[in-house]
């Protein structure tokens, strides 16, 4: 048996307590990492990027939110997107914000504190006249606004107002 004066056992308490605390640093810091990288917008997109997405190629059901941080509305149904993104991951879910791109950052914080998991992407196009009838003929402007896309079928769901729960899932069976 090795026997240790107090110093050395002394010393060997504090290195053991220093590498518990690197690592408890490093996880820390590995875990924020990957939750800011995972709570920001994916990437800010022009109109060619957003009609690409409005003719998707996969045999999957699409559904595009069109919203804006100062949008109550908005703000409200979000939890439902982020609930079918959650429960069908077979069903794309993309929530394209519409807030200005060079309030990013504010988009972020907002993306962040409410913890979204969809694809966000930030649209930087203020001339929404010249690109809303791309996304549906009987678009007016307003948001909160939701376009629901059946690949396999060629069925297309346009609405124009806050969804309430469960009305989502009813929107989407009726493209089958």
């Amino acid at each position: 048996m090795i026997r240790l004066n107090f110093d050395v056992r002394f010393e060997l308490i504090l290195l053991i307590k220093t590498i518990i605390g690197m690592r408890l640093t490093l996880t820390i810091l590995l875990c924020s990492f990957f939750l800011a990288t995972e709570a920001q917008v994916k990437s800010i997109i022009h109109v060619p990027e957003l009609e690409t997405m409005l003719t998707p190629k996969s045999d999957s059901v699409v559904v595009i939110n069109f919203w804006a941080t100062w949008c109550a509305p908005c703000v409200k149904e979000l939890p439902l997107f982020e609930k079918l993104h959650q429960e069908k991951p077979e069903i794309k879910v993309t929530l394209i914000n519409l807030d200005f791109a060079d309030k990013i950052d504010k988009v972020n914080s907002f993306i962040a504190r409410k913890k979204l998991v969809s694809d966000v992407y930030l649209l930087d196009d203020v001339d929404y006249n010249s690109w809303i009838n791309k996304v549906d003929k009987s678009w007016g402007g307003a948001i909160p606004a939701t376009l629901i896309i059946n690949t396999k079928t060629g069925q297309r769901k346009f609405v124009e107002r806050e969804l309430q729960p469960g009305e989502l899932e009813v929107l989407i069976a009726n493209t089958y």
